[in-house]
């Protein structure tokens, strides 16, 4: 017998390469996050709706090519596939930032917003959902805090590389970098496969040699029919709600505060230092414990508690508070409610898993970006103030907190149906 909480031996050589592999991801994603960030934050918050218009567009039309690549290939297959092409397009971006006078930047910051928002959303959900197919829920609980450090330490160094050395290295530099980490990655999928072989999911040895099936919209088809998709969709809309407002603001802090890109990155990337500081911490001092000893309802109802007591700080202290804002729900976001969410993908099926995680992490979450951009610049330009604004992110962390009680309830009673 073990302990509750402890890690069996076999479990440690899996541990360690998935906290590289999520460590990589991360740190190549919080490399180019701060230019996708200064960008935005050149034109400001006006323009966000045009930005995740182009996010939305383009995600509608790769989520059905990668639902057809995950019904015809393993998953030892088309995971480095996503990886190998998210690394290709961005080494495709040096040449572009070489031109960006002639380019303009509205037209730069489009196309690599759109870019940097598809590399964040389709690696990480990518990596997410490999995660819930290699353990099950018990050892998610377990293990799932712990390898999230390594992606928390990957978003604290990640963002040193920008916030130090852009000067040094500029823009190409940047992307170099994260695409060689995402290389690295490659290398931990295909190892993880392989123990994966030898240490099977209890009642599914052929996990990995399977090929799941299915159609190419059958993310969005069981998503709509799903309850407790339904509730996950409606829990990520709800948080987008307030990580999009407060981005919005903070967008429009750094393009009236800090003159220049260079000063601009530098910003963003202290936001990120920081936020991913305090997400660690979280991880170490609370969400393992959380997950174990009571469950993710309770991780999940604690996220949306804590945006909404921080939210309405904004009402208190104006609009220089923006940046403590969004290091702390953001730390909260990925620090304890990005694991608890994520672990409940092992008590479903691989389509589930795979495909409509994937439409939810993806096209559900830009949408929700468009409308929250768009209700954002019309409820502005109807003169609804900054703490009307702090208002409305508090009501939707108290609801995603209720709503993802709700979800976890119902998913243990279909669960102990189903076994009864």
């Amino acid at each position: 017998m073990f302990e509750r909480n402890a890690i069996q031996r076999h479990e440690w050589p899996a541990v360690f390469v998935a906290f590289l592999y999520f460590f990589c991801v991360l740190a190549a994603y919080y490399i180019i996050r701060p230019v996708r960030d200064q960008l935005s934050a050149a034109v400001g918050s006006i323009e966000l709706p045009l930005f995740y218009g182009a996010v939305f567009v383009v995600m509608l039309a790769l989520t059905p090519l990668y639902g057809a690549l995950v019904a015809r290939q393993r998953r030892r297959h088309f995971v480095p596939v996503v990886y190998a092409v998210c690394a290709l397009v961005t080494l495709a971006f040096v040449p572009l930032f070489r031109f960006e006078d002639a380019l303009g930047t509205r037209a730069l910051g489009t196309a690599f917003f759109v870019w940097a928002s598809v590399f964040n959303l389709f690696v990480v959900a990518v990596f997410w959902s490999f995660m819930a197919d290699l353990f099950d829920a018990e050892q998610a609980h377990r293990l799932f805090p712990l390898i999230a450090l390594g992606g928390a330490l990957g978003a604290i160094l990640g963002p040193l590389l920008p916030n130090r050395f852009v000067h040094a290295v500029g823009v190409a530099g940047l992307l170099a970098a994260s695409a060689a980490l995402l290389a690295v990655s490659i290398g931990c999928v295909l190892w993880l496969s392989r123990w994966s072989l030898a240490h099977p999911v209890a009642g599914d040895v052929d996990r990995d040699r399977r090929v799941i099936g299915g159609g190419m919209l059958a993310g969005m088809v069981r998503t709509w029919q799903t309850p407790f998709l339904r509730r996950m969709a409606a829990l990520m809309v709800l948080g987008d709600c307030v990580g999009t407002i407060v981005y919005a603001l903070l967008a429009d802090y750094s393009h009236a505060a800090f003159p220049n890109a260079d000063a601009r990155i530098e910003f963003a990337a202290g936001i990120d230092f920081r936020s991913n500081l305090l997400q660690i911490l979280l991880q170490l001092a609370l969400t393992r414990e959380l997950l174990v000893r009571l469950g993710p309802h309770y991780a999940i109802a604690l996220d949306g508690a804590i945006k909404a007591l921080v939210v309405l700080g904004l009402i208190a202290f104006g609009l220089p508070w923006i940046a403590a804002v969004a290091v702390i729900t953001r730390a909260s976001a990925y620090g304890v409610f990005k694991p608890a969410a994520d672990s409940l993908y092992t008590r479903v099926d691989a389509e589930l898993r795979y495909k409509a995680k994937d439409f939810i992490d993806t096209a559900v979450w830009r949408l929700g970006d468009v409308v929250v951009t768009s209700g954002f610049n019309l409820l502005r330009a109807l003169g609804l103030a900054l703490p009307g604004f702090a208002a409305i992110c508090a009501l939707a962390g108290v609801a995603s907190g209720w709503i993802g009680w709700r979800a976890v309830r119902e998913l243990t009673r279909l669960g102990r149906a189903a076994e009864a």
